[in-house]
């Protein structure tokens, strides 16, 4: 693995490595709310900060071409270090058996760009109301089974497609049909077999917003724990036994049903692999439908208690997939950033806004690259990767000072900081240093910590004094 090899290279340089169970016995183990962090093969606690990477209009020969290498560039040079990358099943395998070759490249490329600006890469098997057969991008129109049952589209409010019975129908064969489930883990093994050994590459998520049918008499929150017990617990754990064939060390990530945001606990089981991130969604109906954020709502609090759960019980990292409001300049909404920002870093080992595109709507950023309205809040200093057990670690948005505590264990820690309007000023205390001692105004900069082991650290970052 390259990943292993370049590991190897830094602890013979640096002299302070462990081996990674070592490592991993010292790591910080679990957020505030029993929910464990993170980890990568050298036992480092992680925080993935990122956006969503998306084409969805393009397909076969022009497909991912919207992705460019900036979006990695301005992402590393906005101190992003994580994109969760949409891919296509209608793409990948357009006649069933046929696998494209030209679409494993584009792939391929957009890894290589993301490797070269250091981006942490999730690939995800992104489906939108199933699949092409019903307007959207997912699953193949030859793995789309409606046994004739009706469908309408809903032009003002795709979501509700979820819930036309020829939709509904659809996910109900890919679950249970022996040849649907067939093909949806020979797809998964291809796409393993072809990334595993990809730098760029942390994980696989497995479906997106899987959703499914409902029975007469069921509410929402009954069906969906009905589905997540039954068919996506099953899904994942075939799905999971698929991409082990061919990858032991990538982290798979599992997804509740859309449900989860309204506050809803997941009824998703056991995953049977120690490798497995629990990665909701975090939107609200309300909001998605161009309301108002509400603070009185209690929405934000109800999620938390809700979303943490199930990983806390299953032992699993959390990072959440997707999130962010489409009108992201009403009046409540840099509250609204705020107090998502800290709900999310409280439990979560990171987080993938939607989505980095240039222009309006869910775009982060404009046609100029700039934030757009209060999106600017997502940019923050943050652990990336820490050696050692964190015990304190703060953000303090009105100083605009960043504060990290741990005890160090064999390695390095880094500390990402974002462009700062007067620039950074990095103090480092206890046995340890870093070379980088002043960020200049306007720059990223990943601040890389060595440590004696089993000493106290504490890492600050705050703006340089004006001259």
């Amino acid at each position: 693995m390259h990943r292993r090899l370049l590991a190897v290279l830094v602890c013979a340089v640096l002299l302070l490595c462990a081996s990674p169970a070592q490592a991993h016995d010292d790591a910080a183990g679990d957020a505030p709310d029993g929910v464990p962090r993170l980890t990568d093969d050298r036992g480092r606690v992680l925080t993935l900060r990122g956006w969503n990477v998306e084409d969805k209009r393009h397909r076969g020969e022009a497909a991912l071409s919207a992705i460019t290498e900036r979006h990695f560039r301005d992402l590393r040079g906005r101190g992003f270090n994580f994109a969760r990358l949409l891919v296509f099943w209608d793409d990948l395998e357009p006649e069933r058996g046929r696998y494209s070759e030209r679409y494993l490249r584009k792939i391929e490329r957009v890894l290589d760009w993301a490797l070269e600006h250091r981006i942490h890469v999730l690939v995800d098997a992104h489906q939108d109301v199933f699949g092409p057969a019903f307007g959207h991008r997912g699953i193949p129109e030859w793995a789309t089974r409606t046994d004739g049952l009706p469908f309408e589209p809903h032009p003002d409010d795709w979501f509700a497609e979820y819930f036309e019975p020829a939709v509904q129908r659809a996910f109900t064969h890919l679950y249970e049909d022996r040849d649907l489930r067939l093909a949806q883990t020979r797809m998964w093994r291809v796409l393993a077999d072809r990334f595993e050994d990809h730098p760029a590459v942390i994980g696989y998520d497995l479906i997106n917003e899987p959703m499914g049918e409902m029975r007469e008499g069921e509410d929402m929150a009954t069906a969906a724990r009905r589905i997540e017990a039954q068919q996506l617990t099953p899904m994942y754990n075939r799905l999971a036994d698929a991409v082990r064939s061919v990858d032991r060390e990538n982290w798979l990530f599992v997804e509740p049903t859309p449900i989860v945001g309204e506050g809803v606990a997941t009824g998703l089981g056991r995953i049977d692999d120690p490798r497995t991130v629990y990665a909701p969604h975090f939107y609200n109906t309300a909001m998605e439908a161009g309301a108002d954020y509400d603070p009185s709502a209690g929405w934000i609090e109800a999620y938390e208690r809700a979303v943490t759960k199930y990983p806390a019980r299953y032992r699993m990292p959390v990072v959440v997939g997707e999130w962010g409001p489409l009108n992201n300049s009403l009046p409540n909404m840099g509250r609204f950033y705020r107090e998502a920002l800290a709900s999310l870093n409280r439990y979560s080992s990171g987080w993938a806004g939607y989505v980095w595109c240039y222009g309006g709507g869910y775009c982060a950023v404009d046609a100029d690259g700039r934030f757009r309205t209060n999106k600017e809040q997502t940019a923050a200093p943050y652990a990336a990767a820490v050696a050692g057990r964190v015990t304190a670690e703060e953000y303090d948005a009105g100083s605009g000072t960043y504060r990290l505590e741990y005890r160090s264990s064999p390695g390095f820690s880094e500390v990402s900081v974002p462009p700062g309007a007067r620039g950074w000023r990095i103090e480092v205390t206890g046995p340890a240093w870093t070379r980088v001692r002043t960020v200049p105004a306007g720059r990223a900069a990943t601040v890389r910590v060595p440590a004696r082991p089993g000493e106290r650290v504490t890492v600050q970052a705050g703006p340089l004094a004006p001259r």
